[in-house]
């Protein structure tokens, strides 16, 4: 039987989906996003897994923390996998939420059984010019002005500018998005910025010997669709490139990236963890 529940744990905004006796895995959103982000994906990842949905510190339902710095972000949620008291965990992060998840990894090999990355730039060079109405949002010196007055459906347009196709974008998306704060999503972004500066992520991700699967959109207008080859440097990593998709899998495929999960996760259980059959 599928469960949904919502709590606080660490100071953080916590869903849950899916029974709680099922394999964990946890969905970590990129930067101004929320958990919510992942609606789409969910019913099927649920059908299978104990899904854990954070709101990383100062996005959606959850407060402003000390640090932005992504270490730092990355010892809160294991905080909260050791709340709930979880051990070999698949974790999934999209976008710079992949930067939380590679520290989570680097910081806790005994909590991260396997990562997956989304649409996840692996180093700073792959970033692409950025569309003009993220520029207007984001820099100065209009960012400052137009933030605190967006409207659902210039936050819609926003995120559209990042994907390839027509999507729907769910009110309680666009709700979580106008949550976060300027200071906070500029905060994230040069705490990011640092974090990539420090080491790429394929870099970080070889160092380790947790299983990697890498998605990326073909037509992704962020980050440059060719760099997900530079994943290749992790041995035995899983690259994954979907024609015609953009920064958001979720949204625009969300069939493919689910079942791309399900079977990353399938071949990477706990050892003695057997398979939850769907709609279990």
């Amino acid at each position: 039987m599928s469960e949904n529940s919502a709590e606080r744990s660490q100071g953080m905004h916590v869903v849950h989906d899916g029974p709680r006796e099922a394999p964990p895995l946890v969905l970590i959103h990129g930067s101004g996003a929320s958990g919510a982000s992942w609606s789409p994906v969910v019913p099927a990842l649920a059908g299978h897994h104990h899904v854990i949905r954070v709101d990383l510190p100062g996005c959606g339902q959850s407060p402003p923390p000390p640090s932005y710095e992504v270490p730092a972000q990355a010892s809160r949620v294991a905080a909260v996998l050791d709340d709930l008291g979880l051990r070999d965990v698949a974790v999934v992060g999209h976008s710079s939420g992949g930067y939380v998840t590679t520290a989570l990894a680097e910081q806790r090999p005994d909590l991260v059984r396997s990562v997956a990355l989304i649409s996840c730039g692996p180093h700073l060079d792959a970033l692409l010019p950025q569309p003009l109405i993220l520029r207007l949002l984001l820099g100065p010196p209009f960012g400052p002005l137009i933030w605190p007055r967006r409207s659902d459906a210039m936050i819609r347009k926003g995120i559209l500018a990042t994907t390839a196709r027509p999507v729907d974008i769910p009110d309680d998306t666009v709700a979580d998005f106008k949550r976060t704060s300027y200071h906070a999503f500029k905060s994230l972004s040069r705490r990011n910025v640092d974090y990539l500066a420090e080491g790429g992520v394929p870099d970080r991700l070889a160092a380790l010997t947790v299983p990697v699967l890498a998605i990326f959109g073909a037509a992704d207008p962020r980050w440059d669709p060719s760099s997900v080859r530079r994943y290749e440097a992790v041995p035995d990593a899983r690259i994954e490139l979907l024609p015609g998709v953009g920064h958001l899998p979720m949204f625009e495929a969300p069939e493919t990236t689910s079942e791309l999960l399900l079977d990353w996760t399938s071949r990477h259980r706990a050892v003695g963890t057997p398979p939850l059959a769907p709609d279990a």
